[in-house]
């Protein structure tokens, strides 16, 4: 009876053949059935009975696999889009979903991404100044060399989002959770930061000089050879945070970070000890929990 209800099966999906999530519904379903199929034997059903009651308990799964696999060759279609090297300025891609996308070489200025879905999407070399990406997905995305000088990030969802070598002059991000996020060789001097909670972020050799990041909070975050004079910790809370100064010759780098404030921070003990080991930094005004 097993080989009826496979067969069956592959009678209802023989039209999406080849269609990703058709074949791992297909074989979710067959387990399901088998299982379903059992437990009627086990009521004192016979095959036939059983098998029948068995196909109808699945509903219409025609519709079903129908609508899933549809929604698979959008995706892939929209994937297969030449996006490079095209001149899609102020561009209207509000609300599409574009998953491991590539925007390569082309000319996003103004373009409005505004609760896009672009998971695994990739900008590389890319001028999206002024670009809008509030609301936006933006998991596993990756800025590379790119333009984005003046972007809007409002209630972005970054997630392992990484940001290399790319211009965030003038750039916002509002109310947003940035969680695994890196950033790597980046100036983020004038880089708008409000209201943000930062969560096993890493800033690798970035210029944060004269960055305001008071009454935001840092968790497990890493501040690795970034440069970070006059950068204001004022009423934030700090846990599990590390700070590893450029190198120098000279006393350079410990004079630079003799300069950055932590008044009114709270911060838990392991992040204290470790500040405090550099015996620079003024921790008199801390709150240690």
């Amino acid at each position: 009876m097993n080989e009826k209800l496979t067969s069956y099966l592959n009678g209802v999906f023989a039209p999406y053949e080849g269609v990703k999530s058709a074949t791992e519904l297909k074989t979710d379903l067959l387990s399901d059935l088998q299982e379903r199929f059992r437990e009627l034997k086990a009521e004192g059903k016979d095959d036939e009975t059983a098998f029948e009651m068995t196909i109808d308990s699945i509903g219409d799964i025609e519709q079903t696999v129908q609508e899933v696999a549809n929604l698979s060759r959008s995706l892939e279609r929209q994937v297969r889009i030449n996006l490079r090297a095209i001149d899609l300025q102020e561009s209207d891609f509000a609300g599409v979903i574009l998953h491991k996308g590539e925007f390569k070489v082309a000319t996003l200025r103004g373009a409005d991404f505004a609760g896009a879905d672009l998971t695994s999407t990739s900008f590389a070399t890319c001028n999206a100044s002024a670009a809008n990406f509030d609301g936006a997905n933006l998991t596993d995305c990756n800025f590379s060399v790119t333009d984005l000088v003046d972007a809007s990030f409002n209630k972005s969802i970054l997630v392992r989002t990484n940001f290399n070598i790319s211009g965030l002059e003038g750039a916002k991000f509002t109310d947003v959770k940035l969680t695994d996020v890196t950033l790597t060789k980046t100036d983020l001097r004038k880089t708008i930061f409000d209201r943000c909670t930062f969560t096993g972020v890493d800033f690798k050799n970035c210029d944060l000089r004269g960055m305001r990041f008071e009454g935001q909070t840092f968790i497990g975050v890493n501040f690795d050879k970034s440069s970070l004079n006059d950068v204001s910790f004022s009423g934030a809370t700090l846990k599990n945070v590390s700070f590893r100064l450029p190198f120098s010759v000279t006393n350079k780098s410990y004079l630079a970070f003799k300069t950055v404030s932590f008044d009114g921070a709270t911060m838990d003990k392991l992040t204290y000890a470790a500040l405090k080991s550099l015996w620079v930094v003024d921790l008199s005004k801390v709150t240690v929990i």
